[in-house]
């Protein structure tokens, strides 16, 4: 059976359960506590030596790390994930945005406060996070405007990317109400089939 490390309050970590239980595929979920430095035990570095959750095993013990890798992974061959060239380029170029310029803000902004508590010591960092958060989340409404989802119209791992950290994006301070085709768009996620909430929702 596949095994993930992981924490479900973890946006990265989410990603991958919803995909899992979207494809309905039996999986060990083992819980990691990045606050008490579980990640950096020899245990689980002999797994991932850079020290980060989630984190993939096989059933033969080989591992994978990295959330939209791992997503990849497990959507190859689904309908998550378009087999035609330029479709399948284009879920992977969502999944890079995810990671490079809405990830950083949203996350980290959403880890601050809920995470650490908004420490005064972290609020300058924190309103770093906010113009970058909102550039990322003003390209998601652009291009959503008119469209039901990231890519061909139909749900896939970009939409799973994406959907972890904005639909909690509030919990990092982020406002919403200024993004309709955003909004509207995390409905449609919502009521996709097989369809699990994050925990502590």
């Amino acid at each position: 059976m596949l095994r993930v490390y992981g924490d479900l309050q973890s946006g990265n970590c989410y990603k991958v359960k919803l995909l899992l239980a979207q494809l309905g595929r039996p999986h060990e979920w083992i819980h990691v506590d990045i606050l008490e430095k579980q990640t950096r035990t020899p245990a689980f570095l002999a797994k991932n030596p850079n020290g980060k959750i989630p984190l993939l095993e096989m059933e033969d013990g080989v591992c994978l790390p990295e959330s939209d890798a791992i997503l990849h992974y497990l959507a190859e061959g689904t309908p998550f994930l378009p087999s035609e060239r330029l479709l399948h380029a284009q879920v992977l170029q969502w999944l890079f945005f995810e990671q490079y310029s809405h990830e950083p803000y949203i996350a980290v902004a959403r880890y601050i406060i809920r995470y650490l508590g908004r420490p005064a010591q972290h609020e300058t960092r924190l309103q770093e996070k906010m113009a970058p958060g909102y550039a990322a989340l003003e390209v998601m409404e652009k291009h959503l405007a008119g469209r039901s989802f990231f890519v061909a119209e139909r749900y896939t791992i970009a939409d799973i990317g994406l959907y972890a950290y904005t639909h909690v994006a509030h919990e990092g301070g982020f406002e919403l109400s200024r993004f309709p085709a955003v909004r509207a768009w995390l409905g449609r996620v919502r009521g996709q089939p097989g369809h699990v909430a994050m925990s502590g929702e």
